[in-house]
């Protein structure tokens, strides 16, 4: 299967990744700002790293000036060391701490396959990336696309600001933009207050437009960031009232029915088609993990 292209505005083009899961079409995306400077944010996984490539080829790329990653989770990052090896000059930022498990991707790999499953195992295993290829975003000094280190979803998650664009990787949770559906991406182990302050730090940037990883495109970047702000707390709320039952083996499946029945920007899972509902079904369930074992434990 080809990858999507969709261009959003002047050289600005979303890139749609189809991975061999069902339900995950219209879920891993690539932005590709072709002009000056021209870049791509994350690479996808490595088994979309052809359809990647072909995408670029039929626009004309042959040259980027940088490849940004959100942050290491092999579905934004697991391409990265083949893409580089057919882009071998162009360097790639990311945040310092997800440099390391770059280089050596082992306990990345391991924890992907613990956490995700088989999934992981369609995305396949991500490869060892050449150091001298890594930027730590902290010394990017270009000012044109500005790096913003937004810990929260990973502790290695780094969001970029471009003119008016705001690539937010997942520090803004994940969106579907045909039916408003917002969910929080917060996979354990969660840190509530961490990632407060970093969509606070987005919010104070005032840019336009907010670029999903998961997935597309909204021109209310601020009022976008404010209701996944208040959705965190929503969450803490509701899911609190239910940790009581925290060792119940329903545990999870009620509180993402309370959920899916009283935070209204879940309201959009309902007209998500069969199979995307249950691909949000697992991912509701592990943020739910995230928020539930963080306060069980705190």
């Amino acid at each position: 299967m080809n990858a999507r292209i969709t261009e959003v505005s002047k050289k600005l083009y979303l890139i749609a990744l189809f991975p061999p899961i069902e339900g995950f079409d219209d879920f891993i995306s690539v932005w590709l700002y072709n002009g000056s400077p021209s870049f791509i944010v994350d690479v996808g996984p490595a088994v979309t790293v052809s359809q990647l490539l072909t995408a670029l080829e039929d626009l004309g790329v042959h040259g980027l000036d940088y490849v940004f990653l959100t942050h290491v989770h092999i579905d934004h990052a697991g391409g990265v060391s083949d893409f580089s090896a057919v882009f071998p000059e162009t360097p790639v930022i990311c945040h310092p701490a997800g440099i390391p498990y770059l280089i050596d991707p082992s306990i990345l790999w391991e924890g992907s396959v613990k956490t995700l499953g088989n999934i992981a195992y369609a995305y396949e295993p991500i490869k060892p990336v050449l150091s001298d290829r890594l930027v730590n975003a902290e010394d990017f000094s270009p000012h044109s696309v500005v790096p913003i280190l937004t810990p929260g979803h990973s502790p290695h998650h780094v969001s970029y600001q471009f003119q008016e664009y705001l690539f937010a990787g997942e520090a803004g949770g994940v969106f579907t933009p045909e039916t408003g559906y917002l969910r929080p991406a917060t996979p354990p182990r969660f840190f509530l207050e961490t990632s407060v302050q970093s969509v606070d730090r987005l919010i104070e940037r005032d840019s336009r437009f907010i670029c999903y990883s998961h997935f597309g495109m909204s021109p209310n970047c601020r009022e976008m960031l404010k209701k996944s702000r208040n959705q965190l707390f929503r969450w803490e709320r509701i899911i609190g009232e239910e940790i009581g039952k925290y060792d119940q083996d329903d545990f999870l499946t009620n509180c993402m029915n309370r959920l899916l029945q009283e935070d209204p920007l879940l309201s959009g899972f309902s007209e998500l088609n069969p199979e995307k509902r249950e691909r949000e079904r697992y991912f509701l369930k592990n943020s739910i993990r995230g928020f539930s074992s963080a306060i069980a434990h705190p």
